[in-house]
């Protein structure tokens, strides 16, 4: 049985997933374990090369850190995300393209919060694309 605090968490990637396929991302794992932490989203972004230049489309797998929060009480979601947090995300990121050699792709690693209200309106949700650079 989950805690509320892992519900919230699940809802919160839930709506970060949904999030990014509307806006073309390919979901490729969900709640990935590697020695070094958790991964809570892999997704591929494709970006269509040019036909007149006779390019071919490029993808870059990334790396979705998903932080929710029901106020902003103790700071806004992406607060969380200390350089202790930081350094587990880049770690488990090469970690999980070291078990993945199909993965060629370039990547990086993102940030998105979500944020929860109670009074029924639509979460809130800002992307950071690139957050460790």
């Amino acid at each position: 049985m989950k805690t509320s605090r892992q519900a919230l968490g699940a809802w919160g990637e839930d709506q970060a997933a949904a999030f990014l396929e509307k806006r073309g991302y390919a979901i490729l794992d969900r709640n990935a374990r590697t020695p070094y932490g958790e991964i809570d989203l892999v997704a591929r972004q494709e970006f269509p090369g040019e036909a007149d230049a006779g390019e071919d489309s490029k993808s870059m797998i990334v790396f979705v850190e998903v932080k929710t929060r029901t106020s902003v009480k103790f700071g806004y979601p992406e607060q969380a995300v200390n350089s202790r947090k930081q350094e587990h995300m880049l770690a488990s990121a090469e970690a999980y393209l070291q078990s993945h050699p199909e993965l060629e792709d370039d990547w990086r690693v993102d940030v998105i919060a979500v944020q929860r209200f109670r009074s029924g309106r639509p979460a809130e949700i800002v992307h950071f694309e690139n957050a460790l650079t």
